[in-house]
């Protein structure tokens, strides 16, 4: 066995028990990485443009950042945050006006049942609730190491390539390093596709519940922007709390709603989306659903939001290194024998 397959195996098998014993934590870097590949993005397109190193244009993107984000919180944050605050007061009202609603019907009584105080304060619902709070402290310093896993590879990116290119064999490192590249590219290239349909739906969305008269509709368009970030099953997610808030006004609001959301999903999946990856990168959307399934089962919320990112890493490092570089350099002797 040569040199080339062995290296290969070995990382192989190190990633393999990595994701078997500690699955979040290599989903965590990667979540790292991934904001690496954005950071360093931006600041190579500043630095290219503004004949400056890489170093300083991703610095320059982070300046450009931390100015976007003050001037939205003095210009816009307030009332977006008034907004959210009435978001969550007024959701235990639509709830409490789904409940009313409910008890009318008698498959109704069943699920308010499993919805009493006397069900909610039983010791599995104490354990689902301290689950949750650690996880809310997990998940805030998990952020924390993303962002700093992101900065430090934004800073010097060849410093980690290099790194992993050196556990491969010598003959094949150069090549691994344009896998590495290739697969950053796509990683970018998603990202840039994926804003730009977050951006284009919380728009549409907060827009299209204002004129229809829905309230905090503004609140629940940066709602349904954010959960864009997940394909497929954050639109479901995002049309949740709208649909409570409009129960109260009616079947004819509820409809509305839907409508609204139904439009801007459908907008977002068969234009928007098919125009940006034309330029961007291309997912089959059978592989984007059965990863985020997938992932989505195995590892919980965080596999989930990233089962898409991962599956186009995958593509291309499947499609650069099997099938281009394994299957596509097919012996004329294997050839032969296969056609006889």
């Amino acid at each position: 066995m040569s040199r080339q397959t062995i290296s290969l195996l070995v990382l192989a098998a190190v990633l393999a028990i990595l994701l078997l014993l500690v699955p979040d934590v290599l989903l965590t870097v990667f979540a790292g990485i991934l904001l690496a590949v954005f950071l360093q993005g931006g600041g190579h397109w500043l630095a290219a443009r503004l004949g400056l190193a890489d170093g300083w244009g991703v610095g320059l993107f982070l300046l450009c950042i931390v100015v976007a984000l003050v001037v939205f919180g003095l210009a816009v944050a307030p009332a977006i945050g008034a907004q959210v605050d009435e978001l969550t007061r007024r959701i235990p009202q639509a709830f409490e006006t789904l409940r009313d609603r409910l008890a009318d019907y008698s498959w109704g009584s069943a699920v308010l049942d499993r919805l009493s105080p006397e069900a909610l304060a039983s010791s599995e619902s104490r354990s689902a609730a301290l689950t949750a709070v650690s996880s809310t402290f997990g998940a805030l310093g998990n952020a924390v190491i993303i962002l700093f896993i992101g900065l430090y590879g934004a800073l010097d990116p060849g410093v980690y390539r290099k790194g992993l290119t050196l556990l491969l064999a010598p003959s094949i490192r150069r090549r691994g390093d344009e896998i590495l590249r290739a697969t950053a590219a796509t990683l970018r290239n998603w990202l840039t596709a994926q804003l730009m349909a977050m951006t284009v739906v919380g728009v549409l969305t907060a827009f299209g519940l204002w004129f229809a008269g829905v309230p905090l509709a503004f609140a629940l368009g940066l709602l349904a922007g954010l959960l864009a970030f997940i394909p497929n099953i954050g639109p479901v997610l995002a049309i949740a709390p709208a649909l409570l808030l409009a129960l109260p006004d009616g079947l004819s609001m509820v409809l509305i709603v839907l409508a609204i959301y139904l439009g801007v999903q459908a907008l977002e999946s068969y234009v928007v989306t098919p125009l940006i990856q034309q330029e961007k990168v291309s997912l089959p959307p059978a592989l984007v659903i059965s990863a985020q399934l997938l992932f989505g089962v195995l590892f919980g919320i965080l596999g989930l939001a990233l089962a898409t990112p991962i599956a186009a890493a995958l593509m291309t490092i499947v499609g650069l290194a099997y099938v281009e570089d394994y299957l596509g350099r097919e012996s004329p002797a294997e050839t032969a024998d296969a056609r006889k």
